[in-house]
């Protein structure tokens, strides 16, 4: 595996940071980093190799009620989980009560809005994503045994973790919606969401939508990534005070949440200022040397047309002048999105604009209810171009922040996952490694949380700019699947049936589709704590817990910043990992027997975190629409 991060990376630190550490403990350092993206790309091939079996028969077939659900399924091989592993809060304080899990299964998450009344998806291609990965079920195992949480989020929504836990939420989680997936995707880019804040917003209620969608395209940010907010109605200004872009930060994208909040509607339209000020920032951020250095993203928003300023045309000349600027000047490619919301939404002024910038228009009805959806959704342009080019092995790292369930400080390292039987590669979603920073803590003789530790991750994740390079057919394919025929540009040969390996995978020809994906529903419609609070050393559930005494002191003490987290060693041995990939088994019998019997030669590496950050226990993500909506975390 080539690892294009980090030779040399963090070595180079020593020097320039305020008391770093020594060359000796940033090597260590830096190999287990390496080490981490090593296994990220191991995995990314494991779920690529599964997918590539995806249409067999005995995949789909072997399928059905093989699979264990994170809010349903009593899981194989479930044990209360011991203080020292993890607490669970909710089931008291690891003395008499804790929560179940196994270490021996994959729980599979889907959001409510993909599945029927029983819980199953009828969606084929959300059936055909959760029968494939079934597949790496095994390898996820046997990793886990080994040092490494896994876990894989489709670009259908569903989702496939190790180990087997229930849902605090049930049907609340999409990967999607998630940084590190959207990481993955997309690189290290500058954003600016341009949103049209006149009076006519609102109307239907448009302004709110129009705040969740911000929200959520801010929230799916990370370290690696610029961002910047522009409200225009007779005028335009920047969001939250700023006159450039600022790294999205936990903190910065708090911040610029609350200033979204903010916002209010009344005035007129003026499309020219709200473009000139957001390339007045952009410029301002790149002379200020305070810019990823990667791809631009702009996300004008509207829900009318421009009634005040310069003209259309005036606009337009506007916008190709300054991209071709930032071209020309910066070496910056900058790709304009735009959303046009309900009805009287101008279509012909953002759409050219759009095209003109190898962007996408996206029409909204506004009873769609899927702006959030649309907006969030940008991304998959990069991802369609990380596939190609010089972008192999591309890996990309989030802020280090605390798992809700341990309270402990971790990060995760996440790479896109391809067909790349096709050409261009299609994108399947994103696969993630999890890892706890205690031995880098210990090695640095730095806090988690420190500046310093942050700038070690900023630097990972933007060490990298991945190039785009999508032609005008694989642009209109895009633009079709998000707004139909009258987003496709018209510039290529493109027709509705080229969508298929483009940006839809070839339909497997089965007749006999799994009806039934849960090999048991057993905790079907109970509570969580009836779901998941065991007594320790029971396998089930039980009637005495929570805990509710210890409940209330493990929350006092949550509140004081006194969390119980989980210690385990690792070793920081420097060696490639090596798998032996396992055989694909018949029947569940042997699919047991196979992970007893599986020898992997492989050294272990980072901590096994218990839970996923960023899911296990968070505040749940906000709703997901419909079926074919792409949506980050």
């Amino acid at each position: 595996m080539v690892s294009y991060l980090l030779p040399s990376l963090l070595l180079s630190l020593a020097p320039t940071l305020a008391g770093a550490a020594s060359a000796e403990a940033e090597r260590q350092v830096e190999a287990i980093l390496q080490r981490m993206e090593t296994d990220v790309l191991a995995f990314r091939d494991e779920m690529e190799r599964a997918y590539s079996l995806r249409c067999d028969a005995a995949t789909l077939t072997e399928c059905s009620e093989s699979n264990f659900n994170d809010c349903s399924s009593t899981y194989p091989g479930q044990q209360c989980m011991q203080a020292d592993e993890l607490v669970i809060s909710r089931c008291g304080d690891g003395t008499a009560c804790n929560g179940l899990w196994s270490k021996e299964e994959t729980a599979v998450r889907i959001p409510e809005s993909l599945v029927d009344a029983s819980g199953n998806p009828e969606d084929q291609e959300v059936i055909e994503s959760v029968c494939y990965s079934r597949l790496a079920d095994p390898y996820m195992v046997d990793n886990y045994s080994l040092g490494n949480q896994m876990y894989f989020g489709s670009r259908t929504g569903a989702f496939r973790i190790v180990p087997a836990r229930q849902s605090e939420t049930c049907g609340a989680y999409d990967p999607r919606r998630r940084p590190w997936y959207v990481a993955a995707s997309s690189g290290p880019k500058d954003v600016v969401l341009t949103i049209d804040t006149s009076g006519s917003m609102l109307d239907y209620n448009r302004l709110e939508l129009a705040k969740d969608a911000a929200k959520t395209v801010v929230d799916t940010l990370t370290v690696a990534d610029r961002v910047a907010i522009v409200a225009f109605s007779d005028t335009a200004s920047m969001v939250g005070g700023h006159t450039s872009l600022i790294r999205a930060t936990k903190e910065n994208k708090s911040a610029l949440m609350q200033a979204i909040d903010g916002l209010s509607a009344k005035g007129a339209t003026n499309f020219h200022d709200g473009f000139k000020v957001t390339f007045d920032a952009l410029e301002t951020t790149i002379r200020n040397e305070a810019t990823t250095g990667c791809n631009i993203a702009v996300l004008f928003l509207t829900d009318g047309e421009s009634t005040t300023g310069p003209g259309n045309d005036d606009t337009i000349k506007l916008v190709n002048e300054r991209t071709e600027q930032l071209s020309a000047t910066w070496d910056r490619d900058t790709t304009v999105f735009t959303f046009s919301l309900g009805q009287q939404a101008d279509h012909d002024v953002t759409k050219q604009i759009a095209c003109s910038t190898g962007g996408l228009w996206t029409p909204v009805d506004d009873f769609d209810e899927d702006l959030v959806t649309a907006m969030s959704s940008y991304y998959m342009l990069y991802a369609m171009g990380l596939g190609e080019g010089g972008n192999e092995d591309f890996t990309a790292w989030v802020e280090p922040y605390t798992f809700y369930t341990a309270g402990k400080k971790g990060t995760s390292v996440s790479t896109p996952v391809y067909d790349r039987s096709v050409d261009p590669p299609l994108f399947l979603g994103a696969a993630t490694v999890d890892m706890y920073l205690d031995d880098l803590e210990e090695l640095l003789g730095e806090d988690a949380s420190s500046s310093k530790m942050l700038e070690r991750f900023v630097i990972l994740s933007t060490a990298r700019c991945p190039t785009i390079e999508l032609t005008e057919i694989e642009r209109d394919a895009l633009r079709y699947l998000g707004g139909g025929e009258a987003a496709v540009c018209g510039a290529s040969n493109f027709t509705s049936s080229s969508s298929a390996g483009i940006i839809l995978p070839e339909k497997c020809f089965q007749s006999d589709w799994p009806k039934t994906l849960w090999e048991n529903e057993d905790y079907d419609g109970k509570d969580y704590e009836d779901r998941a609070c065991c007594a320790i050393g029971s396998t089930v559930p039980s009637d005495v817990c929570p805990d509710e005494t210890a409940v209330a002191l493990v929350s006092e003490s949550s509140n004081a910043g006194l969390i119980v987290g989980v210690s385990v060693a690792v070793g920081v041995a420097v060696g490639l990992l090596v798998f032996v990939v396992c055989k694909m088994k018949t029947s569940k019998k042997e699919q047991k027997q196979m992970r007893m019997q599986s020898s992997i030669d492989v050294q272990m590496t980072v901590m096994p975190p218990p839970s996923a950050p960023g899911f296990v226990g968070e505040e749940p993500a906000p709703k997901y629409d419909e079926a074919n909506a792409i949506r980050a975390i």
